[in-house]
């Protein structure tokens, strides 16, 4: 029997060595349990996607920012996409609601410890 296998993702670790873990107990930023919680609200309440969902569209970031990224980092441009896909909020939606909370916040420092991005 043959069996043909396909390529491990960038993702995927599989017993590959992933360097140090930082078991030290920490806070998350506000911005961070907003990501945690627009997630909950999108599966759990609003069926909008699902944790799968989630999943996919972590495994499919660009090596590069998958490494870049930080945890919630990933989340939220995996929900993001999601919902673009959906056709739950455009891109132009999006941008426009972007700049208007970003006008909030001319020094670019915006609550919850985001940095001129998230909130």
């Amino acid at each position: 029997m043959e069996r043909d296998f396909t390529a491990r993702g960038h993702h995927d670790m599989g017993g590959l060595d992933g360097g140090e873990i930082d078991r030290a107990e920490h806070d998350y930023a506000l911005w961070e349990k907003r990501v945690d919680a627009l997630m909950m609200l999108c599966t759990n309440r609003l069926k909008l996607m699902t944790v799968d969902q989630l999943r996919k569209g972590i495994e499919a970031l660009p090596p590069e920012a998958y490494d870049e990224m930080t945890y919630y980092e990933r989340w939220i441009s995996s929900v993001t996409n999601t919902l673009l896909e959906r056709g739950v909020f455009t891109a132009d939606e999006l941008g426009a609601k972007m700049e208007e909370v970003r006008a909030r916040y001319p020094d670019g420092v915006m609550p919850g410890g985001a940095a001129g991005g998230g909130c």
